[in-house]
């Protein structure tokens, strides 16, 4: 039987090694292992219904803060008890140190779990909890501190003999200097923040007034963000891979190395797509990159889950990036691979207790994909945030024979406010080999409804479906290489625009008939319609046969074959075209405003309900809708513009 590892919404399942075992000993481990009776979580969203997970898994109390603008949020409903912590902005309230302190001792919380961001590398929070005897469930604060600031991380690293990056050690006080420093080491270099993370405060200079350009608005950005505008300056490695290496070590001089992580694809330097395992690396450099994450680990009495960065040229030398001593937004990848809960693990960690497993314990199990789900306009950059109400969400975890995981923190109904981050879920799938987890991703990509905000899926299953992806040709640079002048859709070829032209005039079609089945007792029999559908900026002259729930489609010079069984209840309509098993995503207005048919004279326009009486307004002429101007359950009155025709 399968080890299931249950930490999302649907589990990843995967195979073990005398699994039966090493069940047994972990049931044994979970019962006669006592952590602690209540747990606060100080974070929102996914990650802290992430943890809640777990500690209800093993059997922990949980506390969920939150703001005035999120009492009603996922996490607050999973929780045994919720705080407010103040309103809306981060700094009045899962910023605000004193209100968390507060309620934690309202509710006698014996540890927090931070999540990630927010307060999860703040050093003066893990002091006043150690002040007041409450655990704070992360690294100990010397090591917070050390991989905290950049230059004395890398300083740390290079006498841990860890690969570091040729650049300067110092703090760079002035842009003269800086230009000096990058004389030095040789163009191009990279300006970063020491205290900075996310790509805040980073600027690549390939020349000295780009340096010095580069030195001004990284030091304004490092310190709006970080309140500190120290800089380093070092080698830029240019076109290099990201690969991180996730590490989990106890309080007693015990660390493993988790394998590793694909993190190149990026936008604004923040991750989109991660995977596990990456595809670039041979065993003996993936050991390489493990031993000496490890012994950074040790270098810093390390004790928690943490993340060691590296950047990979070409030639598969690697070098220190940077150490994030907290859990990371993609360790669901490695759960996958590994088998290995990281929540528990950590929980586990800060109660005391030792690993329970050896190095050769650890597997690589698989193949497993992670795509971060946003609120974003990927036309825009390649993501600018989106805001408003979720009106319609269905995750998809009902597919067939594929392992999905979900780890989300909002529900249909939820808002994507201007507060918070505006990452909407991580989707996980795991597969056997990469191929059948990719083949997943795609399947489960198609099957995600989001409606009511501007998402990225349409980029990210781009990118899943790009031969350089699918080849591992990648690196941090794939998205302004593959899309030099922006993100700009999916380009139809002759075939794909046939089959959705095809589809939009059959589901046309359907409604059309359901609608006079329903006004009228004896509908007029018909099989066969001639339409124009608008498609982008050209207008397709469409001829629809239909026989039984088969349609056949003449169109843009071809014939298409469309059958299914058109459940228009759902947004989701599986469908055959042309003997292939196609998803179609449906919105309620599809067939009118967005696709623009012609052929409308006597055919409903929409429903009026008055008294509880339905009212159904035709068409009286041929006509094409140029707008619609009224929502489904909406309340209009007397002389309100509702559909416009032209």
């Amino acid at each position: 039987p399968p080890n299931i590892m249950q930490v999302g919404k649907q589990s990843c399942c995967f195979r073990v090694k005398n699994v039966l075992v090493k069940l047994m000993i972990n049931l044994l481990i979970c019962f006669s292992s006592q952590t602690f009776d209540k747990i606060l979580i100080a974070n929102r969203g996914e990650i802290a219904c992430r943890v809640i997970k777990t500690c209800k898994k093993m059997g922990i109390q949980t506390v969920a803060v939150h703001s005035d603008v999120d009492s009603s949020a996922v996490h607050v409903k999973m929780a045994d008890e919720a705080v407010c912590v103040g309103s809306a902005p981060t700094s009045k309230s899962y910023l605000n140190m004193d209100a968390i302190m507060d309620a934690i001792r309202v509710t006698g919380a014996q540890a927090v779990h931070p999540g990630y961001g927010f307060l999860s590398e703040n050093k003066d929070f893990a002091k006043r909890l150690a002040a007041e005897g409450v655990t704070f469930i992360g690294p100990d604060t010397h090591a917070i501190l050390a991989m905290g600031d950049k230059i004395e991380s890398k300083l740390i690293a290079k006498a841990a003999k860890v690969n570091t990056i040729p650049g300067f050690d110092g703090v760079v006080k002035t842009a003269e200097e800086a230009v000096k420093i990058a004389q030095d080491i040789g163009y191009p270099v990279m300006i970063k923040a020491s205290a900075g993370g996310g790509g805040k405060g980073m600027r690549i200079a390939w020349n000295d007034e780009e340096t010095r350009e580069g030195f001004r608005f990284s030091s304004q950005e490092a310190e709006s963000s970080f309140g500190d505008d120290r800089l380093l300056i070092e080698k830029y490695i240019d076109n290099p891979r990201h690969i991180e290496i996730q590490v989990l070590a106890d309080k007693h001089g015990n660390a493993l190395w988790l394998n590793e992580r694909e993190c190149s694809i990026q936008r604004r330097n923040q991750k989109v797509v991660e995977e596990a395992p990456s595809t670039f690396l041979d065993q003996d450099t993936r050991q390489a990159m493990g031993e000496q994450a490890v012994q950074l680990a040790k270098a810093v009495q390390y004790s928690s889950a943490g993340t060691v960065e590296f950047l990979v040229d070409s030639k598969k030398n690697f070098y220190f990036l940077e150490m994030n001593t907290r859990l990371q937004v993609e360790h669901p990848i490695t759960e996958c691979i590994t088998g290995l809960d990281l929540v528990e693990q950590m929980i586990r960690v800060a109660k005391g207790y030792r690993l329970q497993h050896k190095q050769e314990d650890i597997p690589i199990n698989g193949w497993a994909i992670e795509s971060r789900i946003y609120a974003e306009d990927p036309y825009k950059s390649f993501g600018l945030p989106s805001i408003g109400r979720l009106s319609e969400y269905q995750e998809p975890l009902n597919l067939k024979n594929v392992s999905v995981r979900v780890d989300s923190g909002i529900e249909e109904g939820s808002d994507i406010s201007i507060y918070y981050d505006p990452m909407i879920s991580k989707l996980v799938t795991y597969g056997a080999t990469r191929g059948e987890a990719l083949a997943r991703m795609e399947d489960a990509l198609d099957n995600y409804v989001i409606r009511g905000v501007t998402h990225n899926i349409s980029l990210l299953r781009e990118i899943i479906t790009h031969p350089r992806f699918i080849s591992g040709d990648i690196s941090t640079n794939f998205l302004p290489e593959v899309y030099p002048d922006g993100f700009k859709g999916h380009q139809l070829e002759a075939g794909k625009r046939r089959e959705l032209l095809a589809s939009a005039a059959a589901l046309y079609v359907t409604v059309q008939l359901r609608s006079q089945k329903v006004l009228s007792p004896t509908p007029v029999e018909r099989s066969h319609w001639e339409l124009c559908v608008q498609l982008g900026e050209g207008c397709y002259a469409v001829e629809v046969v239909k026989s039984g729930n088969v349609y056949n489609v003449e169109v843009d010079g071809g014939t298409v074959e469309v059958s299914g069984q058109w459940n228009l209840a759902s947004p989701l309509l599986p469908l055959s075209i042309n003997g292939t098993q196609r998803m179609l995503q449906v919105n309620a207005n599809t067939y009118t405003h967005n696709l623009g048919f012609f052929g409308l004279e006597g055919q409903e326009i929409c429903v009026i309900e008055a008294m509880k009486m339905q009212n159904s307004l035709t068409a009286v002429k041929q006509a094409k809708v140029k707008s619609v101007q009224c929502k489904p359950g909406e309340t209009v009155g007397e002389g309100d513009l509702l559909v416009e025709l032209e």
